[in-house]
C-alpha cells in the first residue's frame, strides 16, 4: 500500500512531529508533501528514509499550487492520500479527487472549541472545511472531544474515526543522568525547583501566565520553556518587566532533546485553555512528571484514575502560582518521579499506528468490494 501524506508545513509543531512518529510505526510505504516551510521535521523525516517534497506554496490563495499537487499525486500512483492541518486538508482533498485517488483520509489535529490551529474560527473557514470534507473518505479525530466538535460542525458521525495522538513512552522515561546533564548545560542550579512548559510560543498557549506566576514564587523556582514562536519577544519583555528574566530558561525549538529537558523538570504546567488533544501533557506524564493543566481532552476523555499525577487547574496567574506552590510543597516531602500512568500506555504510538492501519485497510477493502 502506497500512502502520500500532505501537510501544511514541517516546522516544529505537535502535528508535524506526530506525523513523523506515526510514520516510524506504519507498515506501509509513505511519502510526504509539505505545502510550505520544509523545516526541521522535513530534515528529520528524510533522515528516517521518508521521501519529502516541498510544493513551494506561497500562501493560502496560491491556487497555482493545486495543479502541481495533482500532478505529483498522479505520478506517485498512490493508494491513499492522507492530509494533515487545515490548508493541506482543503487543497489535498481537492487535488486527490482530481488525481483520481479513491481513498482520501484527513486528520483533524487542531480543532479547538473556538479556534483552529490557533486562529479564531470563522463562518467562511468552517464552510470551506465542510465543503472539502465531503470529498474525502474519512476524517480522523485525535480525541473523542475533537470527534464531538466535528459532529457539531456538521461532519457526519459515520465518517469520523478516532485515532488518538501517540507517544513513545520508553523514549520519554525519566533519566536521572540526562537530568543532571541538561541542567548543567542550561545553567540551572542542581537544587532549583523547575516548572516546565512545552509548545509553540503563541497567544493561545498562555505562557504569559507561567511567566507572571514566576514573579509570585520563591527565588529558587525556575521556568523552563521549550518551544519557539511569535510570542517569544513579548514573553521576554514580560519576564524583564516582572523582574524574573534571569529565572526563565529558553530552550528553543527542540526535537531530540525533549526527553532530557522533561527529565530536567520537577513539574509540568499547561495553562492553555483550548486544546484538541494535549500531547505535551501526555508526554510529561510519560516522563514521570506531576502535571497541572487547564485543558487536555486526552485526559478529560478518560477516568481520573488513569492519570493520578495530573490535576486540572484554572489558567490565571493566581491559579498557576497556587498550583506550583502546592506541588512544590509536595515535592519537598516526596522528591521523586512517578512511573508512567495507564493513560500514557493507552496513548502508545504503536497502538495509534495499528488503529490507523486498520482504517486504511478497511477503506481499501470496501472500495475493492464495490
Amino acid at each position: 500500500m502506497r500512502v502520500l501524506h500532505v501537510i501544511t508545513g514541517l516546522g516544529i509543531g505537535g502535528a508535524e512531529q506526530q506525523l513523523r512518529l506515526l510514520l516510524r510505526h506504519l507498515p506501509v510505504r509513505s511519502s510526504v508533501v509539505t505545502l510550505t516551510n520544509p523545516g526541521p521535521v522535513a530534515d528529520a523525516l528524510r533522515a528516517d528514509g521518508v521521501p519529502v517534497t516541498h510544493l513551494g506554496m506561497r500562501g493560502n490563495r496560491d491556487l497555482a499550487a493545486l495543479p502541481r499537487l495533482v500532478r505529483h499525486i498522479r505520478r506517485g500512483r498512490y493508494d491513499i492520500v492522507h492530509t494533515h492541518l487545515y490548508r493541506a486538508c482543503v487543497y489535498g482533498r481537492i487535488a486527490a479527487r482530481l488525481a483520481g485517488v479513491r481513498h482520501i483520509v484527513a486528520t483533524e489535529h487542531s480543532l479547538g472549541a473556538a479556534q483552529i490551529e490557533g486562529r479564531p474560527l470563522s463562518a467562511g473557514a468552517r464552510a470551506l472545511y465542510l465543503g472539502t470534507e465531503r470529498l474525502g473518505s474519512a476524517t480522523v479525530a485525535v480525541s473523542d472531544t475533537v470527534a464531538r466538535r466535528l459532529a457539531d460542525w456538521g461532519v457526519r458521525p459515520h465518517r469520523i474515526s478516532v485515532v488518538p495522538n501517540g507517544v513513545d513512552a520508553a523514549r520519554l522515561a525519566h533519566d536521572q543522568e540526562a537530568r543532571r546533564a541538561a541542567r548543567r548545560r542550561l545553567g540551572i542550579p542542581a537544587g532549583a525547583y523547575v516548572v516546565g512548559g512545552v509548545g509553540r510560543l503563541v497567544p493561545g498557549k498562555r505562557f504569559d501566565a507561567l511567566v507572571g506566576a514566576l514573579a509570585e514564587l520563591p527565588a529558587d523556582v525556575r521556568l523552563l520553556l521549550v518551544g519557539e514562536g511569535p510570542e517569544r519577544r513579548r514573553l521576554e519583555r514580560l519576564a524583564a518587566a516582572e523582574g524574573v528574566d534571569g529565572r526563565v530558561v529558553w530552550a528553543g525549538a527542540v526535537t531530540r532533546e525533549l526527553p532530557a529537558l522533561l527529565s530536567a523538570m520537577d513539574l509540568f504546567v499547561s495553562p492553555s485553555a483550548d486544546e484538541a488533544f494535549g500531547l505535551a501533557v501526555v508526554e510529561a506524564l510519560a516522563a514521570g512528571l506531576p502535571v497541572r493543566y487547564a485543558a487536555c481532552p486526552a485526559l478529560d476523555d478518560l477516568p481520573p484514575h488513569e492519570a493520578p499525577g495530573a490535576r486540572r487547574i484554572g489558567g490565571t496567574v493566581a491559579d498557576v502560582a497556587a498550583a506550583v506552590r502546592a506541588a512544590r510543597a509536595a515535592h519537598a516531602e516526596h522528591p521523586r518521579h512517578r512511573p508512567a500512568p495507564p493513560a500514557v500506555h493507552r496513548y502508545d504510538v504503536a497502538r495509534s499506528a495499528r488503529q490507523l492501519t486498520t482504517l486504511y485497510r478497511t477503506l481499501y477493502r470496501e472500495a475493492s468490494d464495490r
